[in-house]
C-alpha cells in the first residue's frame, strides 16, 4: 500500500487531546494498513519518530430506516501511535 493513501485524517478529539500530552496522537487510517505501513507513513509524512502504534478496528453501525431496511455505516480503523519525547504531530 502507498504511503500517500494511508493516513486519512488526525482525529480532533477529547480523548485525543488528552493522549497528545502524552505524545501519542490518533489517526483515521486505511482498513487495510498494517502497524508498519502506519509507522512509515507517520513517520515520512510528519517526519517525527514513531515508538508504538496500536490500532483498533471499528464495524460500520447497523440502523433501520423508515421502510424497515437495514443499513450499515461505513467501517474503520483508529491507530494511537506513540512518538518520540519532543516530538509533535501538528494539528492543523
Amino acid at each position: 500500500m502507498k504511503h500517500e493513501g494511508v493516513i486519512r485524517r488526525v482525529l480532533v478529539t477529547e480523548k485525543s487531546t488528552k493522549l497528545s500530552y502524552e505524545n501519542r496522537y490518533m489517526l483515521e487510517v486505511a482498513r487495510e494498513a498494517n502497524k508498519m505501513e502506519i509507522r512509515q507513513a507517520v513517520e515520512k509524512q510528519f517526519g517525527v519518530h514513531v515508538l508504538a502504534v496500536n490500532t483498533q478496528n471499528y464495524k460500520g453501525e447497523q440502523r433501520v430506516l423508515r421502510n424497515r431496511r437495514v443499513v450499515s455505516g461505513h467501517a474503520w480503523k483508529r491507530a494511537i501511535v506513540t512518538v518520540k519525547a519532543g516530538e509533535r504531530i501538528e494539528i492543523v
